[in-house]
């Protein structure tokens, strides 16, 4: 199975936290088959972003959901 891997943002509540403020309106950057590529578009939208404090962006492991009981 691919390793797939979902990056998007959005603003959050509380910058601690991911505790996304309107979901509806999350940024969705995309869906990459490597983690290396998630990483670098994860880079490139929370740089985008640097200066507001309210805007997080994350890498999602979608394999790790997809398959729980998979070790990887």
């Amino acid at each position: 199975m691919s390793k797939l891997h979902l990056v998007f943002g959005g603003r959050v509540a509380d910058p601690q936290t991911l505790d996304f403020k309107d979901p509806s309106q999350l940024d969705v950057v995309g869906i990459f088959p490597d983690y290396a590529s998630a990483e670098k578009a994860w880079r490139s939208a929370a740089q985008r972003t640097v200066d507001d404090a309210e805007m997080r962006y994350v890498v999602v492991h979608l394999h790790r959901l997809l398959e729980p009981d998979l070790q990887a």
